[in-house]
Protein backbone atom coordinates (compact mmCIF):
# COMPACT_ATOMS: atom_id res chain seq x y z
CA UNK A 1 0.00 0.00 0.00
CA UNK A 2 1.36 3.40 -0.96
CA UNK A 3 -0.06 6.62 0.45
CA UNK A 4 -0.62 9.79 -1.55
CA UNK A 5 1.77 12.70 -1.28
CA UNK A 6 -0.17 14.37 1.54
CA UNK A 7 -0.87 11.30 3.67
CA UNK A 8 1.84 9.18 5.30
CA UNK A 9 1.59 5.41 5.24
CA UNK A 10 0.80 4.26 8.77
CA UNK A 11 2.49 1.36 10.59
CA UNK A 12 2.58 0.05 14.14
CA UNK A 13 6.37 0.09 14.01
CA UNK A 14 8.96 1.50 11.63
CA UNK A 15 12.41 -0.08 11.90
CA UNK A 16 15.33 1.76 10.33
CA UNK A 17 17.99 -0.74 9.32
CA UNK A 18 17.93 -4.42 8.43
CA UNK A 19 20.74 -5.90 10.51
CA UNK A 20 20.59 -8.26 13.48
CA UNK A 21 18.85 -5.88 15.89
CA UNK A 22 16.46 -4.52 13.28
CA UNK A 23 15.39 -7.90 11.90
CA UNK A 24 14.90 -9.43 15.35
CA UNK A 25 12.83 -6.48 16.50
CA UNK A 26 10.70 -6.42 13.36
CA UNK A 27 10.07 -10.15 13.46
CA UNK A 28 9.21 -10.20 17.16
CA UNK A 29 6.80 -7.28 16.77
CA UNK A 30 5.01 -8.98 13.88
CA UNK A 31 4.86 -12.47 15.43
CA UNK A 32 4.06 -11.65 19.03
CA UNK A 33 2.08 -8.43 18.72
CA UNK A 34 0.52 -8.67 15.27
CA UNK A 35 2.17 -5.40 14.36
CA UNK A 36 2.30 -3.96 10.88
CA UNK A 37 6.01 -3.32 10.46
CA UNK A 38 8.03 -1.44 7.86
CA UNK A 39 11.71 -2.36 7.59
CA UNK A 40 13.79 0.34 5.90
CA UNK A 41 17.24 -0.38 4.43
CA UNK A 42 19.46 1.69 2.18
CA UNK A 43 22.56 -0.43 1.72
CA UNK A 44 22.54 -4.12 2.57
CA UNK A 45 19.62 -6.37 3.51
CA UNK A 46 20.64 -8.58 6.41
CA UNK A 47 23.11 -6.05 7.78
CA UNK A 48 26.82 -6.45 8.37
CA UNK A 49 27.12 -9.72 10.28
CA UNK A 50 26.04 -12.20 7.57
CA UNK A 51 27.27 -10.09 4.66
CA UNK A 52 30.53 -8.39 5.53
CA UNK A 53 31.46 -8.93 9.17
CA UNK A 54 31.27 -11.80 11.64
CA UNK A 55 30.23 -14.63 9.32
CA UNK A 56 32.43 -14.02 6.24
CA UNK A 57 35.44 -13.03 8.35
CA UNK A 58 35.15 -16.27 10.31
CA UNK A 59 35.11 -18.18 7.02
CA UNK A 60 38.57 -16.73 6.33
CA UNK A 61 39.72 -17.72 9.82
CA UNK A 62 38.62 -21.32 9.21
CA UNK A 63 40.51 -21.38 5.90
CA UNK A 64 43.59 -19.89 7.56
CA UNK A 65 43.54 -22.45 10.37
CA UNK A 66 43.21 -25.33 7.92
CA UNK A 67 46.10 -24.01 5.83
CA UNK A 68 48.24 -23.60 8.95
CA UNK A 69 47.47 -27.06 10.30
CA UNK A 70 48.18 -28.82 7.03
CA UNK A 71 51.60 -27.21 6.79
CA UNK A 72 52.49 -27.31 10.48
CA UNK A 73 51.08 -30.66 11.55
CA UNK A 74 50.14 -32.98 8.71
CA UNK A 75 53.54 -34.48 7.89
CA UNK A 76 54.36 -35.28 11.53
CA UNK A 77 50.97 -36.96 11.89
CA UNK A 78 51.72 -39.22 8.95
CA UNK A 79 49.52 -37.35 6.49
CA UNK A 80 51.09 -36.79 3.08
CA UNK A 81 49.53 -33.58 1.85
CA UNK A 82 52.49 -31.69 0.47
CA UNK A 83 52.94 -27.97 0.97
CA UNK A 84 49.55 -26.24 1.03
CA UNK A 85 49.17 -22.80 -0.53
CA UNK A 86 46.30 -20.39 -0.88
CA UNK A 87 44.47 -19.14 -3.97
CA UNK A 88 42.83 -16.05 -2.50
CA UNK A 89 40.42 -15.63 -5.41
CA UNK A 90 39.06 -19.14 -4.87
CA UNK A 91 38.89 -18.65 -1.10
CA UNK A 92 36.95 -15.44 -1.68
CA UNK A 93 34.58 -17.27 -4.04
CA UNK A 94 33.96 -19.95 -1.40
CA UNK A 95 33.33 -17.26 1.21
CA UNK A 96 30.92 -15.46 -1.10
CA UNK A 97 29.04 -18.69 -1.88
CA UNK A 98 28.04 -18.87 1.77
CA UNK A 99 26.24 -15.53 1.66
CA UNK A 100 22.51 -15.25 1.06
CA UNK A 101 21.71 -13.24 -2.10
CA UNK A 102 20.06 -9.88 -1.52
CA UNK A 103 16.79 -10.80 -3.34
CA UNK A 104 16.48 -13.83 -1.06
CA UNK A 105 16.79 -11.62 2.01
CA UNK A 106 13.96 -9.43 0.76
CA UNK A 107 11.77 -12.41 -0.16
CA UNK A 108 12.24 -13.99 3.26
CA UNK A 109 11.44 -10.76 5.08
CA UNK A 110 8.26 -10.33 3.06
CA UNK A 111 7.29 -13.95 3.73
CA UNK A 112 7.67 -13.16 7.44
CA UNK A 113 4.99 -10.50 7.06
CA UNK A 114 7.24 -7.44 6.98
CA UNK A 115 7.04 -4.61 4.49
CA UNK A 116 10.47 -3.87 3.05
CA UNK A 117 11.22 -0.29 2.04
CA UNK A 118 14.44 0.41 0.18
CA UNK A 119 16.05 3.82 0.52
CA UNK A 120 17.70 6.32 2.84
CA UNK A 121 15.64 7.05 5.96
CA UNK A 122 15.48 10.34 7.80
CA UNK A 123 13.37 11.42 10.76
CA UNK A 124 10.98 14.27 10.07
CA UNK A 125 9.84 14.16 13.69
CA UNK A 126 9.44 11.57 16.47
CA UNK A 127 6.59 9.87 14.60
CA UNK A 128 7.47 10.20 10.92
CA UNK A 129 10.20 8.73 8.74
CA UNK A 130 10.91 9.92 5.20
CA UNK A 131 12.24 7.48 2.63
CA UNK A 132 12.62 9.20 -0.72
CA UNK A 133 9.21 10.66 -1.59
CA UNK A 134 7.45 8.36 0.83
CA UNK A 135 6.51 9.13 4.44
CA UNK A 136 6.05 6.38 7.02
CA UNK A 137 4.20 7.20 10.23
CA UNK A 138 4.21 5.16 13.45
CA UNK A 139 3.89 5.62 17.19
CA UNK A 140 6.99 3.44 17.54
CA UNK A 141 10.30 3.78 15.72
CA UNK A 142 13.38 1.62 16.23
CA UNK A 143 16.78 2.73 14.96
CA UNK A 144 19.13 -0.14 14.13
CA UNK A 145 21.44 1.33 11.52
CA UNK A 146 24.66 -0.26 12.79
CA UNK A 147 28.18 1.11 12.55
CA UNK A 148 31.13 1.42 10.18
CA UNK A 149 34.90 1.59 10.27
CA UNK A 150 36.29 4.68 11.97
CA UNK A 151 39.05 6.33 9.96
CA UNK A 152 41.80 7.46 12.37
CA UNK A 153 43.39 10.90 12.01
CA UNK A 154 46.46 9.72 10.12
CA UNK A 155 48.13 12.34 7.96
CA UNK A 156 47.75 11.35 4.30
CA UNK A 157 45.24 8.57 4.91
CA UNK A 158 43.06 9.91 2.11
CA UNK A 159 45.88 9.52 -0.39
CA UNK A 160 46.14 5.73 -0.19
CA UNK A 161 43.79 2.89 -1.01
CA UNK A 162 43.33 1.47 2.49
CA UNK A 163 41.09 -1.49 3.27
CA UNK A 164 38.93 -2.42 6.25
CA UNK A 165 37.23 -5.67 7.29
CA UNK A 166 34.75 -5.26 4.42
CA UNK A 167 37.06 -4.45 1.51
CA UNK A 168 39.84 -6.77 2.75
CA UNK A 169 37.47 -9.66 2.12
CA UNK A 170 37.06 -8.53 -1.49
CA UNK A 171 40.75 -8.81 -2.36
CA UNK A 172 41.55 -11.46 -4.94
CA UNK A 173 45.33 -11.12 -4.78
CA UNK A 174 47.21 -11.67 -1.55
CA UNK A 175 49.16 -8.58 -0.44
CA UNK A 176 52.83 -9.27 0.06
CA UNK A 177 52.76 -7.19 3.23
CA UNK A 178 49.97 -5.80 5.39
CA UNK A 179 50.00 -3.12 8.08
CA UNK A 180 47.07 -3.47 10.46
CA UNK A 181 46.11 -0.36 12.44
CA UNK A 182 44.45 -1.60 15.62
CA UNK A 183 45.07 -4.60 17.87
CA UNK A 184 41.47 -5.30 18.84
CA UNK A 185 39.41 -8.28 17.71
CA UNK A 186 39.12 -7.29 14.04
CA UNK A 187 42.77 -6.39 13.61
CA UNK A 188 44.03 -9.49 15.38
CA UNK A 189 41.71 -11.91 13.59
CA UNK A 190 42.35 -10.60 10.09
CA UNK A 191 46.00 -9.95 10.80
CA UNK A 192 46.60 -13.57 11.76
CA UNK A 193 44.48 -14.86 8.88
CA UNK A 194 46.45 -12.91 6.27
CA UNK A 195 49.71 -13.89 7.94
CA UNK A 196 48.75 -17.55 7.62
CA UNK A 197 47.67 -16.94 4.04
CA UNK A 198 51.22 -15.75 3.33
CA UNK A 199 51.33 -11.97 3.87
CA UNK A 200 54.00 -10.36 6.05
CA UNK A 201 51.85 -8.76 8.77
CA UNK A 202 52.59 -5.95 11.21
CA UNK A 203 49.98 -4.85 13.76
CA UNK A 204 50.26 -1.41 15.38
CA UNK A 205 48.32 -0.06 18.36
CA UNK A 206 48.64 3.02 20.53
CA UNK A 207 48.21 1.12 23.80
CA UNK A 208 50.80 -1.07 25.42
CA UNK A 209 49.17 -4.46 24.80
CA UNK A 210 46.91 -6.20 22.33
CA UNK A 211 43.26 -6.89 23.11
CA UNK A 212 43.44 -4.02 25.58
CA UNK A 213 40.07 -4.71 27.21
CA UNK A 214 41.04 -8.30 27.97
CA UNK A 215 42.76 -9.57 31.09
CA UNK A 216 46.45 -8.66 30.96
CA UNK A 217 47.71 -12.24 31.30
CA UNK A 218 45.34 -13.46 28.60
CA UNK A 219 46.48 -10.63 26.35
CA UNK A 220 50.12 -11.57 26.89
CA UNK A 221 49.44 -15.23 26.13
CA UNK A 222 47.78 -14.38 22.82
CA UNK A 223 50.55 -11.95 21.92
CA UNK A 224 53.08 -14.72 22.45
CA UNK A 225 51.17 -17.03 20.13
CA UNK A 226 50.95 -14.44 17.35
CA UNK A 227 54.60 -13.45 17.58
CA UNK A 228 55.64 -17.11 17.51
CA UNK A 229 53.92 -17.36 14.12
CA UNK A 230 55.79 -14.34 12.78
CA UNK A 231 53.19 -11.58 13.26
CA UNK A 232 55.02 -8.39 14.24
CA UNK A 233 53.40 -6.41 17.05
CA UNK A 234 54.31 -2.74 17.48
CA UNK A 235 52.60 -1.46 20.61
CA UNK A 236 52.49 1.84 22.46
CA UNK A 237 52.96 3.50 19.08
CA UNK A 238 50.78 5.10 16.44
CA UNK A 239 50.78 5.59 12.69
CA UNK A 240 51.54 9.27 12.29
CA UNK A 241 51.40 9.52 8.50
CA UNK A 242 51.17 7.51 5.32
CA UNK A 243 52.06 8.30 1.75
CA UNK A 244 51.75 6.41 -1.53
CA UNK A 245 54.92 5.19 -3.21
CA UNK A 246 54.12 3.48 -6.48
CA UNK A 247 51.89 0.50 -5.79
CA UNK A 248 52.86 0.52 -2.11
CA UNK A 249 52.39 2.76 0.90
CA UNK A 250 54.97 4.07 3.32
CA UNK A 251 53.82 4.48 6.91
CA UNK A 252 55.61 6.44 9.61
CA UNK A 253 55.20 4.75 12.98
CA UNK A 254 55.88 6.94 16.01
CA UNK A 255 56.51 5.41 19.45
CA UNK A 256 54.67 7.13 22.28
CA UNK A 257 57.85 7.42 24.33
CA UNK A 258 59.18 10.00 21.89
CA UNK A 259 61.91 7.80 20.44
CA UNK A 260 62.79 7.92 16.76
CA UNK A 261 59.95 7.07 14.36
CA UNK A 262 60.20 4.15 11.98
CA UNK A 263 59.18 3.95 8.33
CA UNK A 264 57.47 0.80 7.10
CA UNK A 265 56.76 0.03 3.44
CA UNK A 266 53.70 -2.17 2.89
CA UNK A 267 51.47 -3.39 0.09
CA UNK A 268 48.26 -2.69 1.97
CA UNK A 269 47.06 -0.87 5.09
CA UNK A 270 44.07 -2.28 6.98
CA UNK A 271 42.11 -0.02 9.33
CA UNK A 272 40.75 -1.76 12.42
CA UNK A 273 40.97 0.84 15.17
CA UNK A 274 37.33 1.47 16.01
CA UNK A 275 33.76 1.94 14.86
CA UNK A 276 31.45 4.90 14.26
CA UNK A 277 27.63 4.79 14.47
CA UNK A 278 25.67 5.26 11.24
CA UNK A 279 23.62 8.29 12.31
CA UNK A 280 24.64 11.25 10.15
CA UNK A 281 21.77 11.03 7.66
CA UNK A 282 19.01 10.16 10.13
CA UNK A 283 18.12 13.71 11.13
CA UNK A 284 18.19 12.85 14.82
CA UNK A 285 17.87 16.48 15.87
CA UNK A 286 14.49 16.83 14.18
CA UNK A 287 13.12 14.07 16.41
CA UNK A 288 14.95 15.07 19.59
CA UNK A 289 17.21 12.00 19.66
CA UNK A 290 20.48 12.61 21.49
CA UNK A 291 23.72 10.95 20.39
CA UNK A 292 27.43 11.11 21.12
CA UNK A 293 30.38 10.19 18.95
CA UNK A 294 30.04 6.65 20.29
CA UNK A 295 26.38 6.18 19.47
CA UNK A 296 22.75 7.00 20.18
CA UNK A 297 22.05 7.59 23.86
CA UNK A 298 19.69 4.96 25.31
CA UNK A 299 18.52 3.87 28.76
CA UNK A 300 18.44 0.31 30.07
CA UNK A 301 15.31 -0.45 28.05
CA UNK A 302 16.82 0.98 24.85
CA UNK A 303 14.66 4.12 24.91
CA UNK A 304 16.24 7.17 23.33
CA UNK A 305 15.75 10.72 24.54
CA UNK A 306 12.71 11.03 22.22
CA UNK A 307 9.52 9.40 23.42
CA UNK A 308 8.41 6.68 21.01
CA UNK A 309 11.89 6.06 19.57
CA UNK A 310 14.18 3.20 20.59
CA UNK A 311 17.63 2.18 19.34
CA UNK A 312 19.40 -1.17 19.41
CA UNK A 313 22.56 -2.82 18.13
CA UNK A 314 25.88 -1.28 17.12
CA UNK A 315 24.33 2.15 16.67
CA UNK A 316 24.10 2.46 20.47
CA UNK A 317 27.85 1.90 20.85
CA UNK A 318 27.28 -0.13 24.03
CA UNK A 319 28.48 -3.64 23.16
CA UNK A 320 28.90 -4.26 19.46
CA UNK A 321 28.15 -7.96 19.17
CA UNK A 322 25.43 -9.72 17.21
CA UNK A 323 23.92 -11.56 20.22
CA UNK A 324 23.80 -8.28 22.14
CA UNK A 325 22.03 -6.57 19.23
CA UNK A 326 19.38 -9.31 19.26
CA UNK A 327 19.09 -9.11 23.05
CA UNK A 328 18.60 -5.35 22.92
CA UNK A 329 15.99 -5.71 20.18
CA UNK A 330 13.91 -8.08 22.30
CA UNK A 331 13.99 -5.70 25.26
CA UNK A 332 13.04 -2.74 23.08
CA UNK A 333 10.07 -4.51 21.48
CA UNK A 334 8.77 -5.79 24.80
CA UNK A 335 9.01 -2.27 26.20
CA UNK A 336 7.37 -0.51 23.26
CA UNK A 337 4.37 -2.87 23.24
CA UNK A 338 3.58 -2.52 26.92
CA UNK A 339 5.62 -5.32 28.41
CA UNK A 340 7.82 -4.98 31.44
CA UNK A 341 11.20 -6.36 30.38
CA UNK A 342 14.07 -6.64 32.80
CA UNK A 343 16.56 -3.82 32.22
CA UNK A 344 19.48 -4.58 29.94
CA UNK A 345 22.36 -6.20 31.81
CA UNK A 346 25.79 -6.57 30.20
CA UNK A 347 27.69 -7.65 33.32
CA UNK A 348 28.06 -11.31 32.29
CA UNK A 349 28.70 -10.97 28.60
CA UNK A 350 30.83 -13.71 27.02
CA UNK A 351 33.27 -12.29 24.51
CA UNK A 352 35.69 -13.95 22.14
CA UNK A 353 38.50 -13.02 19.78
CA UNK A 354 38.55 -15.77 17.17
CA UNK A 355 42.28 -15.97 16.62
CA UNK A 356 44.12 -19.26 17.02
CA UNK A 357 44.32 -19.69 19.94
CA UNK A 358 41.08 -17.91 20.76
CA UNK A 359 40.85 -15.43 23.62
CA UNK A 360 37.51 -15.72 25.41
CA UNK A 361 36.33 -14.08 28.61
CA UNK A 362 33.36 -13.59 30.86
CA UNK A 363 33.00 -11.41 33.93
CA UNK A 364 35.65 -9.17 35.46
CA UNK A 365 39.32 -9.03 34.63
CA UNK A 366 41.78 -8.96 37.48
CA UNK A 367 42.30 -5.25 36.84
CA UNK A 368 38.59 -4.44 36.79
CA UNK A 369 38.03 -6.28 40.05
CA UNK A 370 40.82 -4.28 41.68
CA UNK A 371 39.37 -1.01 40.39
CA UNK A 372 36.09 -1.88 42.09
CA UNK A 373 37.85 -2.32 45.39
CA UNK A 374 37.28 -6.05 45.53
CA UNK A 375 39.76 -8.29 47.31
CA UNK A 376 40.52 -10.97 44.80
CA UNK A 377 42.82 -13.87 44.16
CA UNK A 378 43.67 -15.50 40.85
CA UNK A 379 44.70 -18.95 39.74
CA UNK A 380 46.07 -19.92 36.35
CA UNK A 381 46.96 -23.04 34.40
CA UNK A 382 49.06 -23.12 31.21
CA UNK A 383 47.74 -24.20 27.84
CA UNK A 384 49.37 -27.60 28.05
CA UNK A 385 46.26 -29.72 28.56
CA UNK A 386 46.47 -33.04 26.74
CA UNK A 387 44.07 -31.97 23.97
CA UNK A 388 46.31 -29.01 23.13
CA UNK A 389 49.44 -31.14 22.82
CA UNK A 390 48.04 -32.92 19.77
CA UNK A 391 48.24 -29.66 17.80
CA UNK A 392 51.37 -28.27 19.49
CA UNK A 393 49.25 -25.46 20.97
CA UNK A 394 51.77 -24.32 23.55
CA UNK A 395 50.62 -20.71 23.98
CA UNK A 396 47.62 -20.10 26.18
CA UNK A 397 46.25 -19.76 29.67
CA UNK A 398 43.28 -20.66 31.86
CA UNK A 399 42.62 -18.02 34.49
CA UNK A 400 40.02 -17.63 37.23
CA UNK A 401 39.52 -14.39 39.15
CA UNK A 402 37.71 -15.03 42.42
CA UNK A 403 36.74 -13.07 45.50
CA UNK A 404 38.73 -13.67 48.64
CA UNK A 405 36.50 -14.86 51.45
CA UNK A 406 33.39 -15.89 49.50
CA UNK A 407 35.58 -17.56 46.82
CA UNK A 408 32.92 -16.59 44.28
CA UNK A 409 34.28 -16.61 40.73
CA UNK A 410 34.16 -13.10 39.26
CA UNK A 411 35.84 -13.70 35.91
CA UNK A 412 37.06 -16.44 33.60
CA UNK A 413 39.69 -15.85 30.92
CA UNK A 414 40.85 -18.53 28.52
CA UNK A 415 43.38 -18.47 25.69
CA UNK A 416 43.07 -21.79 23.91
CA UNK A 417 41.63 -23.45 20.87
CA UNK A 418 37.90 -23.69 21.47
CA UNK A 419 38.03 -21.03 24.18
CA UNK A 420 34.79 -19.41 22.99
CA UNK A 421 32.89 -22.66 23.52
CA UNK A 422 34.58 -23.23 26.89
CA UNK A 423 33.64 -19.80 28.23
CA UNK A 424 30.19 -19.03 26.84
CA UNK A 425 28.39 -21.69 28.90
CA UNK A 426 29.81 -20.29 32.14
CA UNK A 427 27.46 -17.28 32.22
CA UNK A 428 24.95 -19.35 34.17
CA UNK A 429 27.55 -20.54 36.67
CA UNK A 430 28.73 -17.01 37.39
CA UNK A 431 25.18 -15.67 37.55
CA UNK A 432 24.33 -18.15 40.30
CA UNK A 433 27.48 -17.47 42.28
CA UNK A 434 29.66 -20.49 41.52
CA UNK A 435 32.83 -20.61 43.62
CA UNK A 436 36.33 -21.62 42.69
CA UNK A 437 35.69 -24.75 44.74
CA UNK A 438 32.67 -25.55 42.55
CA UNK A 439 34.89 -25.26 39.48
CA UNK A 440 37.46 -27.57 41.08
CA UNK A 441 34.87 -30.13 42.13
CA UNK A 442 32.82 -30.65 39.00
CA UNK A 443 33.52 -33.47 36.56
CA UNK A 444 35.09 -32.70 33.18
CA UNK A 445 35.32 -34.74 30.02
CA UNK A 446 38.82 -35.88 29.03
CA UNK A 447 40.70 -34.92 26.93
CA UNK A 448 39.15 -31.49 26.36
CA UNK A 449 40.26 -27.90 26.23
CA UNK A 450 37.79 -27.05 29.01
CA UNK A 451 39.53 -29.22 31.61
CA UNK A 452 42.16 -26.50 31.95
CA UNK A 453 39.69 -24.52 34.05
CA UNK A 454 39.34 -27.39 36.52
CA UNK A 455 43.13 -27.65 36.70
CA UNK A 456 43.37 -23.93 37.41
CA UNK A 457 40.65 -24.06 40.06
CA UNK A 458 42.36 -26.91 41.87
CA UNK A 459 45.36 -24.63 42.42
CA UNK A 460 43.24 -22.41 44.68
CA UNK A 461 43.58 -25.02 47.42
CA UNK A 462 41.01 -25.57 50.15
CA UNK A 463 39.04 -22.72 51.65
CA UNK A 464 40.40 -21.42 54.96
CA UNK A 465 38.87 -19.55 57.86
Amino acid sequence: MTADADSPDRFDLVVIGAGSAARDAAGKAEREHGARVALVESTRWGGSCPNTACQPTKAYLVAAELLHDVNALAERMGIDAGVASLDLARTKAWKDSRKRPQPEWVANLKTAGLETVEGEASLLDARTVRVGERRLAADRILIGTGSRTAVPPIEGIGSIDWVDHVSALELTELPESLLVVGAGAVGLELGQAFSRFGSRVTIVDGVDRIAFRSDHEASAALAGALEAEGVELILDAFVGSVRPDGAEAVATIAPRDGSAPRELRVSRLLLASGRLPNVERLGLEAAGVAATRLGITVDDRLRTTAEGIWAAGDVTGLAQFTPVAQYQARIAVADMFGGHPAPADYSLLPTAIFTDPELASIGLTEGEAGERGLEVETVTHPASVVRATYTDSTHGIYKLVFERGSRRVLGVHVVSRGASDVVQSLALALRFGATVDDFAGVHHAFPTYGEGLKAAAEKAGPATG
